[in-house]
């Protein structure tokens, strides 16, 4: 829940007040840790000496920056996303009939898709923040898979692994562009649309109220795309992409393209298309040995900030690629986080999500290796997480955390 009328902050206040609590410890991604940064501005002002401590938690591994190198549950979620997807490269490389489009969690950012590309070495490894840096179309983004496509049929390999992050869709700009449009329109129209009978008639309603040419990129997406961006936003005013299947999309375009290729002579393949949507699989999962140490620092230190009477800092944990004995445990505020966004119609502070860096490390390591993926069958296969044995294993860190600070070594 947003917490930002008056209302709200009074009604947190009483609460805490009246629980005679010390101490409001919030664990959570950017937006719950914007509510910990308004509520510590909050009760300062209103003189009420409760100290309030933020724990980075978001397996989408959005909150991140120099004080906070990763948040807990990105490692587990990607070790079982990349078990499931490490099955199927296993499974295609038998087969060897059919190309899988695997949507991955992570509604603003590719952290996710990138890791379990590492992890897997999948054929194809989209990462929206290079789709929005290149200004491509949608177009644009089928055109790079069917090259693929095709180049893999001409040394007869009808066959692949896709790998989608589950917020693409939001990457494109002209759909990026549409969505903030429809953000607002549905915001200010909210009892309205409320009102109308059937899904049609808010459609046309909203038509009226885009612009020509939004409208006219609406109209030409499939009929459960356009309805499915019309879905009732989360309390945040984001967009639920979860419910938006991104790799029917694709499938249809590449099937479309692929089509009018082989019209042409220039396509003598094969092209047999399933889909898999892998997101709540992962947040539910028993935490890694690494997760699991991270969570108790984490907790410790958030403690122990709470302790010493600060409020309005983020829990931090760094070096997190050494042993946990050697992990350096600190604090660092919330405002130093903060941007204004637009949300629901309306200019807010928020934590800045922490997109993939096109200039990291890691993001260079994916560009170095991927045409060599695309062509070739170097899938690998994780397995499950491993408990027990060595601690190479059984302790290991993110490929993205071990590239990002391989160079701070």
């Amino acid at each position: 829940t947003k917490i930002e009328t008056p209302e709200q902050f009074e009604q947190t206040k009483k609460t805490i007040l009246e629980n005679k609590i010390d101490a409001l410890v919030v664990i959570g991604g950017d937006d719950s840790n914007t509510n910990a940064g308004l509520l510590a501005e909050y009760f300062k002002k209103e003189g009420t000496s409760v100290s309030v401590i933020g724990v980075p938690k978001t397996i989408d591994g959005d909150l991140k920056n120099e004080m906070i190198e990763t948040s807990f549950g990105f490692d587990t979620a990607t070790k079982i996303y990349a078990e499931l997807v490490g099955n199927i490269c296993r499974d295609v490389n038998s087969a060897r009939k059919y190309w899988h489009f695997v949507r991955l969690m992570g509604r603003s950012a590719s952290h996710i898709t990138l890791e379990v590309g590492f992890k897997t070495q999948s054929n194809i490894i989209l990462i929206g923040e290079e789709v929005l840096a290149k200004n491509m179309t949608l177009s644009q983004v089928v055109d790079s898979i069917v090259g693929v496509v095709v180049k893999r049929s001409e040394a007869k390999k009808n066959f692949g692994v896709v790998l989608v992050p589950e917020g693409l869709i939001e990457f494109v700009p002209e759909m990026k562009v549409l969505i903030a449009a429809l953000n607002d329109v549905l915001a200010e129209n909210e009892p309205t649309l409320r009102s109308m009978a059937n899904l049609d008639e808010k459609k046309n309603f909203v038509y009226a109220k885009l612009t020509p040419q939004l409208a006219a990129l609406m109209r030409s997406l499939p009929y459960g795309i356009s309805s499915q961006l019309m879905l009732d936003r989360d309390p945040h005013g984001n967009v639920q992409v979860s419910q938006i299947e991104t790799e029917k999309l694709l499938i249809d375009m590449v099937k479309a393209r692929l089509s009018e290729l082989k019209k042409e002579g220039k396509f003598q393949g094969k092209f047999s298309a399933i889909t898999h949507f892998f997101g709540y699989e992962g947040r539910c999962g028993a935490p890694s040995n690494f997760d699991a140490n991270y969570c108790y620092a984490l907790g410790y230190n958030a403690a122990v900030l709470a302790l010493n009477g600060l409020t309005g800092y983020l829990s931090s944990v760094r070096k997190l690629i050494k042993k946990p004995e050697q992990w350096e445990c600190g604090g660092v505020p919330l405002t130093m986080m903060m941007n204004i966004e637009r949300r629901k119609g309306k200019e807010k502070p928020v934590i800045q999500k922490a997109l993939v860096n096109l200039s990291g490390a890691p993001f260079k390591v994916l560009v170095k290796n991927r045409d060599n993926w695309a062509m070739t069958e170097s899938y690998l296969f994780p397995g499950p997480i491993q408990y027990f044995g060595p601690s190479v294993i059984t302790d290991m860190t993110t490929k993205t955390l071990q590239y990002e600070q391989e160079k701070k070594k």
